[in-house]
Order: structure tokens, then sequence, then C-alpha cells
């Protein structure tokens, strides 16, 4: 829901630290003259006002849920001179953008605005350019979802189990990027302990933990944590190991 939670006098919703104010989750990367955005929330547009985008190249979708894709009408301003932005994502999750979005995929009256979006399913290895993205399979409760790892990144939210597949996949890295929802046990995402022990058991040179309720209070987390894990936090800037060229 992002933080501060609406209607919520919580210590960290009252805050006044910058880094406790959570809009929802996504990244851009930037890599071999590329912008690659990955999911666009509801509040990509004052993400992408923030971050001073300008273009993108390709959107990557972890899954279809409200708070990765609610954005993906704000990516119109991007479509320059006619061009249609490339969306990847797993089949179902594609299906669930095309139902919701239909009205960007139908014929309407002229002079209309509408995103133009080019729906790409993913079911192995891909480049975006020169840029080799490697998607990976991991459990959103019952719901299978997409992580990515794109060279020494891995990029994994949403997770509540990653299959041994997978986690294989996610080893060796620079950076991993993991969901940490809050402290209890929750069905369907990493609690803030279960996200440390894949992080002890994928031993990535450095590790940022995202998608975290008003639970999680930015500094007092941040201090407890092992060496090389942090929580990111809006605006947060990390050079990655390079991306593979195709």
């Amino acid at each position: 829901m992002g933080v501060p939670v609406i209607g919520c006098r919580c210590p960290v919703c009252t805050s006044t630290n910058p880094r406790n104010r959570r809009t929802r989750t996504a990244a851009l990367l930037a890599a071999h003259g590329k912008q690659l955005l990955i999911d666009a929330g509801p509040d990509f547009r004052s993400q992408a006002l923030a971050a001073e985008i300008d273009h993108l190249d390709a959107v990557l979708l972890t899954h279809a849920h409200f708070d990765h894709v609610a954005g993906l009408d704000d990516l119109r301003p991007l479509n320059k001179e006619g061009t249609v932005m490339p969306i990847y994502g797993s089949p179902r999750t594609l299906a669930d953008v095309r139902e919701r979005f239909a009205y960007a995929f139908e014929e309407t009256s002229a002079g209309s605005t509408r995103p133009a979006m080019e729906l790409l399913p993913v079911n192995g290895p891909f480049c975006v350019g020169e840029i080799g993205i490697v998607p990976l399979d991991i459990l959103h409760g019952t719901w299978q979802i997409t992580a990515y790892r794109v060279g020494g990144l891995g990029y994994v939210t949403d997770a509540s189990a990653i299959p041994p597949n997978s986690r294989e996949q996610l080893r060796g890295l620079d950076v991993l990027v993991l969901n940490a929802l809050r402290l209890e046990p929750h069905p369907t995402h990493f609690s803030l302990d279960e996200a440390l022990a894949v992080i002890a058991d994928l031993q990535p040179q450095r590790a940022f933990l995202v998608h975290m309720t008003h639970g999680l209070e930015h500094e007092a987390v941040n201090a407890g944590l092992p060496p090389g894990v942090q929580l990111a936090h809006d605006g947060l800037v990390v050079e990655v190991a390079d991306a593979p060229r195709r």
C-alpha cells in the first residue's frame, strides 16, 4: 500500500525521515545504452518524474497485481513518435494486463490517447538490445510469478518461496534485490527473517530489501542487518556488475 499508509498514525507513517516514505516497488535498470523498467505500479508517474525518465526501451513485469502494473497507462508520454513499448512477462501476467487494460488494445475514436504496448511472453532467456535477461519462476503464495537475473543483478519481489532451479540461477550475484514484507510471517511474501535466510544461502556480494510495510522502521531495522544487507529506499542508485551482452 506504500508508506505512509492511508489513515495510519503509527511511528513509521508519521516519521519525518524521508527513508520511511515508500512508494510502490519498482526499479529502473540502465545498461548498454538502454533503460528498462521493472514493474509499473500506481506510483509510476511520480517515480518517473523524480528520476527524470525521458525514455524507456522496455518494461519487465514480475506479475499483474495492482501495485506492480497500475501505472502502465502512464507510459503514454514515453511512446514517442508512434513507438510501441515492449512489455515482457509471463503468459499469465500478460493475459491479465490485456484484460485489465483492454482499451489499450482496441481501436478507439480518432484523437483518443492510450498506451501503445506490445505484449511479449517470456519462456526463457531473451535480450533487449545487447542486454541478456534470464526470467526465473518464483512462488507468490500459490501463484507462480517472475524474477529476473540481468548480469550480476538478481531482482526478486513478492516471493514466498524460490524453487531450487531458480535458486541456483541466483548464485554468484553482485546485487540481490529481495522482498521482505514485515517482521511477522506472511502466507505470500517473505518476512524479514525469511529473506535474510535466503540471502545467507545465496551469498550475494550485496543485498537490498524491498516491498516493505510500515512495520519496518528504516534506521532501526538497518542497524540490525548483517554486513552487506540494507533496506532499500526510494531514489537509491546502485552500480551492478556489467550486464552480459547479446
